[in-house]
């Protein structure tokens, strides 16, 4: 009996059926992949009517695109628990049944897998290598880099080539491929635009993305603490999308306290969630607006309130 692999190659035209029962490299066939993702988003992801729009169009337009001339590259920028880890989450699990545990996603979390500036030449082999690799053995390969605002400065420009507008390198395109990248970075710019429509008693729904763009590329472009700080892929203008997450505020955790409460089966309990919601700690000090940790710290809170 042949491999998964043999199979899936062998008979081409019994592909989409085997890719039914089994991961193969690319969108799951048969899948409405725009609206599924956008449903995905509204249903799981808060107060973040930028990243949902930006997502969509793009995720859906680059998988639309028979040719791509580059990969699709977005990097996701905000507090932390506003959501950056789960929108990647959300993408990856519409394009693959297994998520973030199938063997074509990769994730890099740079505190875990770069933490020394004194082996960033081996750390840029190493990357190179991998990314490499992984895309000769499937195109559609996606990568996730965790936590660029502690990558050290210099490392991410390692992998500029792949991210460019070249058909081949070595006998590979890197043309299918999804890079997406998530920092901190940015947050304080995102937070004081947000600041500014609150006090001017404007709804945060009409805040567009071409007033935060600018601001969030220049301002983790010019981050000494930022992986991107002077980085070749901000100043080639090899990021197609600088998504900004919104600082969330009270009725956003209230709704991730809901959804999670009705993820673990129980009947929401509204008492319940004003006093999760209750114990978070909010900013500015005077005005207390904005979460501090976002939805993040949700999950460990019910614990609290359920013998699980």
């Amino acid at each position: 009996m042949a491999a998964p692999e043999a199979a899936e190659a062998e008979a081409p035209s019994y592909r989409p059926l085997y890719c039914l029962f089994a991961e193969c490299c690319g969108p799951r066939p048969g899948r409405h992949f725009g609206p599924a993702l956008q449903q995905d988003l509204e249903k799981r992801l808060f107060g973040q009517h930028l990243a949902q729009k930006v997502i969509v169009k793009a995720v859906t337009g680059f998988l639309s695109n028979a040719n791509p001339k580059k990969p699709l590259t977005l990097s996701l920028h905000g507090w932390t628990g506003t959501g950056k880890n789960y929108a990647s989450k959300i993408i990856v699990e519409n394009i693959y049944k297994s998520g973030l545990n199938s063997k074509y996603v990769h994730q890099f979390v740079s505190t875990l897998h770069f933490p020394h500036a004194s082996l960033i030449r081996q750390y840029t082999d190493d990357l190179q290598s991998w990314i490499r690799g992984n895309v000769s053995d499937c195109a559609r390969s996606i990568f996730i880099f965790d936590e660029m605002d502690k990558m050290h400065a210099g490392l991410i420009d390692s992998i500029k080539p792949f991210l460019d507008y070249y058909e081949q390198l070595d006998g590979v395109s890197y043309r299918q491929a999804i890079f997406i990248f998530l920092s901190n970075a940015g947050a304080e710019k995102i937070t004081e635009v947000a600041l500014d429509y609150w006090r001017n008693g404007k709804k945060r729904e009409d805040i567009s993305l071409k007033e935060l763009n600018d601001v969030v590329s220049l301002s983790v472009f010019n981050n000494k603490n930022s992986g991107f700080w002077h980085s070749s892929l901000i100043d080639r203008n090899l990021i197609d999308f600088f998504v900004p997450f919104l600082p969330l505020e009270y009725k956003h955790v209230k709704m991730c306290v809901r959804v999670e409460l009705e993820s673990r089966g129980y009947v929401v309990d509204e008492n319940i969630v004003s006093e999760v919601a209750d114990e978070m700690t909010y900013f500015p000090k005077e005005e207390k607006i904005y979460c501090h940790k976002g939805c993040k710290t949700v999950y460990t809170k019910l614990d609290y309130y359920y013998d699980l």
